[in-house]
């Protein structure tokens, strides 16, 4: 059973949202990725929604970005938004129209263009539940850790040269 559901509002989104893709394949998290509008095809965007047996969906959307808010109305499931830079405004009204969701309607809104941490926070969720990821996710932020302290260390032997 896919576990993550990707939905992106045109293919066009793609190029940020493979970044989610890429962070569940990295973990070994099962999913699929749809394109599918909240405007041009509301009847598919709900069937997709309520046909999902899995965990939480990761949604991509910009512009006027309703494809989150539509699918936080359609399921009681975690909703992770990805406002995207699609536009003369940068992405910033994909992100006031995804973090203004109604009382009741929540849904977890990553940074613009944000679609990396919308994939590890998939992971976060799922790993609540799966010790196996729980300990892939420790890892991976040790390997984080321990990338910052060699970059520490080179700066500190750089200061030493000058």
């Amino acid at each position: 059973m896919k576990k993550v559901m990707v939905i992106m509002g045109s293919d066009s989104d793609w190029k940020t949202m493979q970044k989610s893709v890429a962070v569940l394949k990295e973990f070994g998290v099962d999913f699929e990725v749809h394109v599918s509008s909240a405007h041009r095809t509301p009847e598919k965007t709900v069937a997709l929604v309520e046909n999902f047996e899995g965990a939480c969906f990761v949604i991509g959307a910009g512009a006027a970005a309703h494809l989150a808010g539509v699918v936080a109305a359609h399921t009681t499931k975690p909703v992770i938004a990805v406002p995207l830079d699609s536009g003369a405004l940068h992405g910033l009204d994909a992100l006031y129209a995804t973090v203004q969701m109604p009382s009741g309607v929540p849904v977890a809104t990553m940074a613009i263009d944000g679609a990396k941490n919308a994939g590890l926070f998939a992971v976060q969720i799922l790993a609540l539940n799966d010790g196996g990821l729980a300990a892939k996710l420790k890892a991976y932020k040790q390997k984080m850790k321990d990338e910052v302290e060699v970059k520490d260390n080179k700066i500190k032997e750089l200061l030493e040269e000058v």
